[in-house]
């Protein structure tokens, strides 16, 4: 799978001249290059050529002869920003791979300026998600994944079943409205992938995770995600009381509904789903973590078999939950959960 988009840094002197010989000159040569000026303008001391691709990709590159915020452990000097879901020319092949946050703020800046007119130009709606736009942007103008990850929110309504997609990415905006994220942005959003293949299953699995954290947010947690455990896993987050400093451990798993799987009933969905989370990942850290089992893909029927049989899943303490595109969500807790999320969800 390809990866989101990210900067390469190009040490060095550059000119319009050396532009044009080994970045304009080869992209034409493979794939019909039209070099212009950016759409916005470059960052002081920068100069910016824009380049579109016959096959609709595009690549942005700036330079400046001075770099005096350069990413940690780079040389300051010359040197060249390249950013693009295209090719790369052979000049820029051992180059270093920087995030947005990690290059320097006028170039991060400019660059995301040019990549949400561009993505607002291909699917004007997601103007009115302006969270959305701009948190996903790093897979939303990736190589290989913008059309399938734009197609999860704009087709299937980012994973809610029974919704519009304005009520779907309406959800993931306001979950991404109070910025609790936003420093783990990069992380975060190549969750949704960067797949020339739509896989809704991986997809509403990550946005599973933005749920969680919107919940532990909401019942008033802080939420560091992607947490390194002795047994060498990563577990989902890590919710923090503010007052006490006290840390809870989270992991997420989001059961697909009955008609995408070979369980029988959304029942058996729930236990079989828990019981390979269980028996796996969470097996091996031994103890301490709260499973959050999402059934939020379920529909309401299904998800009121659930509500109403409240099945065993094989973990403890866990909380099985199910939300709607409102902002409700509906649970019920299994064991002594170390967590209070009652200002978040509506227990069953």
């Amino acid at each position: 799978m390809a990866q989101p988009i990210r900067f390469r840094r190009a040490p060095g002197g550059w000119s319009d001249d050396r532009v044009r010989a080994q970045l304009e000159r080869p992209l034409d040569d493979n794939l019909g290059a039209t070099a212009s000026d950016p759409w916005f303008a470059p960052p002081p001391g920068y100069e910016a050529r824009r380049f579109d691709m016959a096959d609709g990709s595009f690549a942005l590159f700036c330079w400046t002869d001075g770099d005096d915020n350069s990413p940690n452990g780079a040389d300051g000097g010359p040197v060249g920003y390249w950013v693009g879901n295209t090719e790369t020319p052979s000049e820029l092949w051992r180059t270093d791979k920087y995030g947005f946050d990690e290059v320097p703020y006028p170039v991060s800046r400019w660059v995301q300026r040019e990549l949400l007119a561009g993505l607002h130009d291909d699917e004007p709606w997601f103007a009115a998600y302006p969270h959305v736009s701009w948190f996903f942007l790093p897979v939303f103008c990736s190589k290989d994944g913008a059309e399938t990850t734009r197609a999860f929110f704009r087709d299937h309504a980012a994973g809610f079943p029974d919704a519009t997609r304005e009520e779907g990415t309406g959800f993931v905006e306001e979950t991404l409205r109070p910025g609790t994220l936003d420093d783990y942005r990069e992380t975060m959003a190549g969750k949704l992938g960067t797949s020339t293949s739509l896989d809704l299953v991986r997809m509403s699995a990550a946005i599973a995770e933005f749920t969680a954290a919107r919940i532990l947010t909401e019942a008033g947690y802080e939420v560091t995600p992607e947490i390194e455990v002795t047994t060498g896993h990563s577990l989902d987050f890590r919710a923090t009381d503010p007052n006490t400093r006290t840390a809870s451990l989270v992991e997420v798993t989001r059961p697909q509904p009955v008609s995408g799987r070979s369980a029988s009933d959304p029942v058996a969905a729930v236990r079989d789903t828990a019981e390979t989370k269980t028996s796996g990942q969470l097996e091996a850290h031994g103890g301490g973590v709260t499973l959050f089992v999402d059934c939020t893909s379920f529909p309401a029927d299904d998800w009121a078999a659930v509500r109403e049989a409240r099945p065993e899943v094989r973990h403890r303490p866990a909380v099985v939950l199910r939300a709607r595109p409102d902002g409700h969500v509906e649970g019920y807790r299994k064991g002594s959960v170390p967590i209070d999320l009652s200002a978040a969800i509506d227990w069953v």
